[in-house]
């Protein structure tokens, strides 16, 4: 063989060797997998309960809220935001349940009187 043969073997052989590298690379574990899909999840109903929990809560109250003081959840199947009036609010606090579930707001607590409690 000479070089010119030698050199284009070497070069094959180099990008034979980084498409397996990155091939084996992008393979992800069920664990990887099942950590992505409850991110997402988590992500998906925090993001739902920040569109619809406000509307809700403006159109009881007539006050604009905007970021939760406290969030629960468990990571799954429900969330739960409280929020604090402030001065020239028309309530002190509530609370505004949603259920993926149910696929809207369960329950929605303002100033100790619930206002909304559906059952799914």
């Amino acid at each position: 063989m000479n070089q010119t043969q030698l050199m284009i073997g070497a070069v094959i052989f180099v990008f034979v060797a980084g498409f397996i590298l990155v091939g084996n690379s992008k393979q992800q574990s069920v664990e990887d997998i099942e950590n992505a899909s409850m991110v997402r999840a988590v992500a998906n109903l925090t993001s739902m309960a920040n569109q619809k929990c406000p509307k809700l809560i403006k159109q009881k109250t007539g006050s604009q809220v905007y970021f939760p003081k406290d969030t629960e959840s468990d990571k799954s199947t429900w969330v739960t935001m409280t929020w604090e009036g402030a001065e020239g609010d028309n309530f002190k606090t509530i609370e505004c349940t949603l259920h993926a579930a149910l696929g809207g707001v369960s329950k929605l607590v303002i100033d100790g009187k619930t206002v909304v409690d559906k059952d799914f």
